[in-house]
């Protein structure tokens, strides 16, 4: 249901802090240049529509305040609050601005300012949603509003088997999201743990390959409607043995989503096997001791992941290549030939 509140009341929510933006839902790409915020502030000059303000609205029963979580329209709050503040001041076009062109909120006369503030803004209000329908709104809001990313342009195009395990598989596995944060917020909002959980699927069906948008794009093409019916269970059960095998790993670099997705394929060679890829000579022979003695494996993995975390200065002699490679362009073939064959080492029982 939409309701209405003033420019007043908004400002006021912002002075006292019940009024949130929250930065996690932003788009990195949708910065509004200075023309856009006039636009919008003339629209509102003028008493004419703007879109509705989508807020996430929650009780706090220590304060007994309302709080409001901006999740769509944070580029018109902030365009409506530094207009105030004398940030900007309208274009100087008179045909388009008429006789507030090039003034600032203090240039305009007591009248158009009370006006200002009285304008009604529309809000849809969401009271206690979760996050994944929070995502789930913002998703559907800008679909038509922003430049689609590759993963969200791959989920309306394909309707097939292929895309179907991997929203399942998504929304199964949350915990990688929620609780490791493999990606943030803002990454997931654009569905990249649809694409992560995509990737995974392309190691277990054809291993250790050159990635990047083209051949995820390929995946999907592929497998729309041929996905063999055991690979949704091969590609869950390696997560699942990760969570309850290698939770202490899952709190150092290698929950990163490029250091996470060579992470699974070593340990889904070590479980099930995978194919060769474009591994070639670098592709790890299968040995029957990984993963047999799990304190190790979690030991050598977490040194693996505090490489992730030092500076390159610090790094042991022996682990110089595996930094080089890991802060490389990951999804590139060269350096998964190192970093792949590093991880699968690492899940034997001697230290590293």
């Amino acid at each position: 249901m939409i309701e209405h509140y003033t420019i007043a009341d908004m400002l006021t929510w912002l002075e006292d802090k019940t009024l949130v933006i929250n930065r996690d839902y932003q788009r990195s790409d949708s910065v509004w240049p200075q023309a856009a915020k006039a636009y919008l502030i003339d629209t509102i000059l003028r008493d004419l529509p703007i879109p509705p303000i989508y807020l996430r609205t929650d009780a706090d029963p220590v304060t007994l305040k309302s709080y409001r979580e901006v999740v769509d329209g944070q580029q018109r709050i902030s365009a409506i609050k530094s207009f105030v503040d004398g940030e900007f001041s309208l274009g100087q076009n008179q045909e388009t601005f008429q006789e507030n062109a090039g003034k600032k909120y203090l240039d305009l006369e007591p009248n158009i300012q009370r006006d200002f503030l009285n304008y009604q803004v529309p809000c849809a209000q969401l009271f206690n949603a979760p996050d994944p329908k929070v995502f789930d709104i913002f998703r559907r809001l800008n679909t038509y509003n922003y430049r689609l990313s590759p993963q969200e342009l791959r989920h309306g195009k394909y309707q097939g088997r292929f895309r179907d395990a991997v929203v399942e598989t998504t929304r199964r596995w949350s915990v990688l999201w929620d609780t490791y944060q493999i990606n943030n917020k803002r990454a997931r909002v654009r569905m990249a743990d649809d694409e992560l959980t995509a990737q995974m699927y392309g190691v277990v069906l054809e291993g250790v390959c050159d990635g990047g948008q083209p051949k995820i794009e390929r995946l999907y093409k592929k497998y729309d409607s041929e996905l063999p019916s055991a690979f949704p269970h091969k590609v869950e059960s390696t997560i699942e043995f990760i969570i309850e095998n290698l939770d202490p790993v899952m709190h150092t670099g290698l929950a990163a989503a490029p250091h996470y997705l060579m992470l699974f394929a070593a340990v889904s060679h070590a479980r099930i096997g995978i194919p060769k890829g474009d591994m070639g000579e670098d592709f790890p022979a299968p040995d029957e001791r990984v993963l047999k003695d799990l304190p190790a494996a979690v030991s050598n993995l977490s040194m693996l992941g505090g490489v992730l975390d030092i500076g390159s200065e610090e790094v042991p002699k022996r682990f110089a290549d595996f930094k080089t490679a890991s802060s490389a362009t990951t999804q590139r073939i060269r350096s998964r030939r190192v970093r792949f064959p590093i991880l699968y080492k690492a899940l034997l029982p001697e230290p590293i």
